[in-house]
């Protein structure tokens, strides 16, 4: 890694695994989003899908190309650790980034000390003006924050929070239960994490671990990664449905609070044809 004087002040890494089309979607709505001196690492995971052809004839992003699928720990922890930003960035590639989004995380993270955040999210289909939302959102929702609250859709993580508590536990097979993973390390080494109203995104939903669990060949890695966190973390059922029903509890205080004053939350999903608030 490069001397601090020398990093740059944010890198964005982002696994792919795929789903070329949403890839596209993402890229074209980042590069407008974001200054010439942003990093943008792609992991290519071993991609089957022309991923790898599109890839090539991108400039202005470094590119890590797998001969295997090394997972989404894996592929992240490359990027982590080839990123030279005092800020890092991990993010989905199904997603679309609005106007501003990279501003209101870092005002956010200055404004209220947190070390790792997340923004604003509405998941499912895109069949809304997202930029329009997003003005409409982060104005009203600007000084909002979760506390303790960081999403693994996309989060930004200053890089002492590595340099402490590492990088993303590789046993955590092809994906899930990772990201929880590292929040609790990084919450349990006295870092700040927050989910933040300055900052907004549109999120597609699972895609790439829909398109994994489409493939009869691959293994129940969720299961098992829910197991292993579950070892890990000395968590018997009773400790986690302590934690559940907590964790729930928690969600519909702020999800009622935000909604009544603000009109929006800073999680919304798409379902069944109606808006949910979470």
């Amino acid at each position: 890694m490069s001397d601090a004087a020398n990093r740059l002040p944010v890198s964005i890494v982002i696994p792919l695994y795929n789903q070329l089309a949403y890839t596209r979607i993402c890229l074209e709505s980042l590069r407008p989003t974001v200054s010439a001196d942003t990093e943008i690492i792609l992991i290519d995971n071993s991609s089957s899908d022309g991923t790898s052809e599109y890839l090539s004839t991108l400039s202005g992003v470094s590119i890590i190309r797998n001969q295997e699928n090394l997972g989404f720990a894996g592929a992240c922890n490359q990027g982590v650790r080839t990123a030279v930003g005092e800020w890092i960035i991990v993010m989905n590639n199904d997603v679309i980034l609005t106007i501003g989004w990279l501003d209101g995380l870092l005002e956010a993270a200055a404004r209220w000390g947190l070390q790792m955040l997340s923004p604003a999210i509405r998941e499912g289909v895109d069949n809304y003006d997202v930029e329009s939302y997003a003005r409409e959102l982060t104005g009203r929702m600007s000084t909002v924050v979760r506390r303790g609250r960081v999403n693994g859709i996309c989060f930004m993580s200053h890089r002492r929070v590595f340099d402490t508590i590492g990088v993303f536990d590789e046993n955590f097979r092809i994906g899930q239960y990772e990201d929880k993973d590292l929040f609790l390390r990084a919450g349990l080494a006295g870092f700040k994490l927050g989910t933040v109203g300055s900052s907004f995104m549109h999120h597609f939903g699972s895609v790439t671990q829909n398109s994994i669990k489409a493939d009869r060949v691959v293994k129940p890695y969720a299961l098992e990664n829910k197991a292993y966190f579950n070892r890990k973390w000395k968590l018997p059922w009773w400790k986690r449905a302590l934690i559940r029903n907590g964790d729930n509890l928690v969600n519909r205080f702020h999800s009622l609070r935000e909604r009544t004053i603000y009109g929006h939350t800073l999680m919304e999903k798409w379902i069944d044809g109606r808006l949910r608030y979470e």
